[in-house]
């Protein structure tokens, strides 16, 4: 199936209906057009400048395809495999408020790649970051779960996190997440790429 690429056109046309759909709707419209206008930013920096058709070495190629889009909503694992899926989806929890989610989850997948002697510097951050209870970015566990998870970042190991991640998955995949594929940017951006598909 063939691919598409996001040029600047694209992304101000994609961007222009969904501002157009957007105005329709009165209810949380401030809300939407800063988050339309977050997508596209992320979007464009996805998305390699490629002038003339040449490739430059120094580009990464980003081709999201209508059939990698429609994968994302066969389950959360998939949708998180992907890089594209993961900025979509980071754009769609912010709207929410809710991105310490899937930056927590991230985070958790990093630590888990952490070398040794580096582990007990990236706990106490993603502790001070997502877990504490005054936490800038606290995710949504209950008292145990964070008191346990405090004890084993005190002497962490590459699993120190791993109930706590848990946890947060399982609140994505069960609330957010289906929310994510009823949205008009999931779907506006599916539809976007079909059209392009069968041009």
């Amino acid at each position: 199936m063939p691919g598409f690429f996001f040029s600047h056109n694209n992304m101000t046309e994609l961007n222009g209906k969904e501002d157009c759909k957007l105005a329709e709707g009165k209810v949380h419209k401030k809300k939407h057009k800063a988050f339309g206008a977050d997508l596209k930013n992320y979007l464009k920096c996805m998305v390699p400048h490629i002038e003339s058709g040449i490739k430059t070495s120094s580009s990464r190629n980003v081709m999201l395809s209508a059939e990698e889009v429609i994968q994302w909503s066969q389950s959360l694992e998939k949708l998180l495999a992907s890089q594209s899926g993961q900025g979509v989806f980071r754009e769609f929890l912010k709207s929410e408020f809710s991105e310490e989610n899937i930056e927590f989850w991230l985070a958790c997948e990093d630590y888990k790649k952490t070398k040794s002697d580096h582990l007990h510097g990236k706990a106490e951050r993603i502790y001070e970051e997502f877990v504490q209870s005054d936490a800038i970015k606290q995710i949504n566990i209950d008292y145990q779960m964070r008191e346990a998870t405090a004890k084993k970042a005190q002497d962490p190991t590459h699993t120190s996190f791993d109930e706590a991640q848990k946890t947060v998955y399982i609140l994505m995949e069960r609330d957010s997440y289906p929310r994510f594929l009823k949205s008009k940017t999931y779907l506006n951006l599916l539809n976007q790429l079909q059209t392009n598909t069968s041009k």
